[in-house]
């Protein structure tokens, strides 16, 4: 009872979630989760001493980053593992400060630029284009509460899709051309092999998150505004 009360908002929040995943309401949220994979690619790339070629996304939520130099390997283990990361990131900033328009205006802002350096095709333009102009807006003009709301769906809905989606094509599908499988072919052993070690690392990080992220519980409702004086 008393993790329900603590809580309700991420359990409701999880539940919905659920409830749409398989339906077109979840899908920009979704390609927005794909779009933080390919991102995570191109960080991976630029912090190693690489250098980024493009960013590309699909309307069948599918994406790719072209890259050059860098450590491939560290590279390639982003995609998933990163956009989990970045996912985790932005629910614990929810969660843990009150920095919730900062947060999301800045990821608006860099987003738009990731769309003027590295997009050029005309799907992933429009999507990245109205998704930073729309954190912008969301950050400048909706509540605290409001931004809040939103940065916990986006962490939320990463949680729950990385996982699964490390499964479906690393493990369940190892015969596609994946991450695991590109990292195969350049390192050795099978994907099942890479893929089955991103998915014990997902649990884990989703795991020491959610633990320590929701230990103190003051923080978990949505803030207030305090009466003025």
């Amino acid at each position: 009872m008393t993790i329900l009360k603590s809580h309700w908002q991420l359990i409701l929040i999880t539940a919905v979630l659920f409830l749409l995943w398989n339906t077109a309401i979840a899908i920009p949220l979704k390609i927005l989760v794909v779009y933080l994979h390919e991102l995570a690619h191109a960080l991976a790339a630029i912090l190693t001493g690489g250098s980024v070629v493009e960013i590309s996304l699909s309307p069948y939520q599918g994406g790719h980053a072209i890259t050059r130099g860098g450590s491939r390997f560290l590279t390639l283990t982003a995609g998933y593992l990163g956009s989990l990361l970045l996912g985790v990131s932005l629910m614990m900033i929810a969660l843990k400060t009150k920095a919730d328009r900062i947060v999301l205006g800045g990821l608006g802002a860099f987003t738009l630029v990731v769309t003027a350096l590295y997009i050029r095709d005309w799907f992933a333009l429009a999507f990245c284009l109205g998704t930073g102009a729309a954190m912008l807006a969301a950050a400048r003009y909706l509540s605290v509460e409001l931004n809040d709301l939103i940065l916990r769906v986006i962490g939320l809905a990463s949680i729950l899709y990385v996982p699964y989606d490390i499964f479906d094509d690393t493990i369940r599908r190892s015969g596609i051309r994946s991450d695991a499988y590109m990292l195969a072919e350049e390192y050795g052993g099978p994907t099942i092999f890479w893929g089955g070690l991103w998915l014990a690392a997902s649990l884990a990080i989703i795991y020491y998150s959610l633990r320590h992220g929701l230990g103190d519980n003051s923080n978990l409702v949505f803030r207030k505004r305090k009466p003025g004086p």
